[in-house]
């Protein structure tokens, strides 16, 4: 149980990213706010060794497969803030994504 608790306290960050995308409208101040988490979350949950590497990785891994997803017309988006393409704020979401599940997978 103590697992499973530690890996859902991990995922809060994320989900909080997520419950945002409803309420910011402005790609931008999302992009903002989903930084301010991402580093607060680094400090807060000290960072482990990697954790910044799999951030940078999960941040330029996940712009060239959604701009293939996208080129392939497997996705759109209404809110193409990065490239004209995608939302501004995705990578980040997905970079700390990584992170979570990186750290989740260590629990393990």
């Amino acid at each position: 149980m103590k697992k499973t608790l530690r890996i859902f306290l991990l995922s809060i960050p994320v989900l909080i990213m997520i419950w945002f995308i409803s309420f910011v409208q402005n790609d931008y101040i999302l992009t903002l706010l989903y930084i301010v988490i991402i580093l607060v979350s680094m400090k807060f949950i000290k960072a482990k060794k990697n954790d910044w590497l799999v951030l940078v990785f999960g941040f330029i891994i996940m712009i060239i497969f959604e701009y293939i997803f996208i080129s392939t017309g497997v996705e759109t988006f209404v809110r193409n803030s990065l490239f004209g393409l995608m939302p501004i704020w995705l990578p980040f979401l997905w970079a700390y994504g990584f992170v979570a599940i990186k750290r989740s997978a260590e629990i393990l």
